[in-house]
């Protein structure tokens, strides 16, 4: 991977203490922004990850970085026994809570502060794990996954939604254009954490995708790693399992 990026230059925080300044920090905002800035197009790729997970019938499932829980909620059409949405930002999961109480789901989904390189679970816990636009906020990608992994029962399987890079023209020139000066500029008009969605779109293109990623997965124990590119690559879903 390329040099670690982080959301603020001048802080002597670490990156994980960072991002969850900065998740904190657009909490509020960050469901209608995201919409905004997605085209609502994120709404069908999180419909596929929830049919992928489906497959296997999963019982206990653990959404990491849930953020406002939208997978999570997704999630329980599978009616698993339980959904545990895992983020390091308190904010995010604040906004979570208040979704899923609206949905009367508290019963089925249970949201936890913590983080993906140190998870607060015993080993072979989950039947699934997912992270959706998450992995590339891991501060030691290697460690999140390998905490991962421990987690998850044998046989069980690891899904990512993650963006990724377009390769073909005109997408590839396409997306650029958008990452770099449209998202940016439209997160400084609208949001009140002006850097956040410049380091949103600069760790975006920063990321390892398709079978890099794939490589990743599995010199971190996983198998079977394959992945999906989504809307002419704007996205990737990564399948793995172990």
């Amino acid at each position: 991977m390329s040099k670690q990026i982080k959301p603020y230059k001048n802080s002597n925080l670490g990156k994980k203490e960072q991002v969850a300044q900065m998740f904190d920090n657009i909490s509020k905002e960050y469901d209608g922004l995201n919409r905004v800035i997605s085209m609502g197009i994120d709404i069908s790729w999180r419909k596929k990850v929830v049919k992928i997970v489906g497959k296997k019938s999963p019982k206990q499932i653990l959404d990491i970085a849930t953020g406002t829980g939208d997978l999570a909620l997704m999630m329980t059409n599978l009616n698993p026994d339980r959904i545990i949405g895992l983020d390091i930002s308190q904010g995010m999961l604040e906004v979570g809570k208040s979704k899923i109480k609206k949905a009367n789901l508290d019963h089925k989904i249970k949201m936890v502060v913590g983080d993906s390189e140190n998870i607060p679970f015993e080993d072979d816990t989950f039947d699934a794990i997912t992270v959706s636009f998450g992995v590339r906020n891991f501060e030691n990608l290697n460690k999140g996954l390998q905490e991962i992994l421990r987690v998850l029962k044998p046989g069980g399987q690891f899904v990512v939604l993650e963006t990724s890079n377009p390769t073909k023209f005109p997408f590839k020139q396409g997306y650029r254009l958008y990452t770099n000066y449209i998202l940016p500029t439209i997160g400084k008009l609208f949001s009140k954490d002006r850097v956040a969605y410049s380091y949103l779109s600069k760790s975006a293109n920063s990321f390892p995708f398709g079978q890099a990623f794939n490589n990743i997965l599995q010199k971190n124990g996983f198998k079977e790693a394959k992945n999906l590119p989504v809307t002419f690559g704007v996205a990737s879903i990564y399948t793995a399992f172990k």
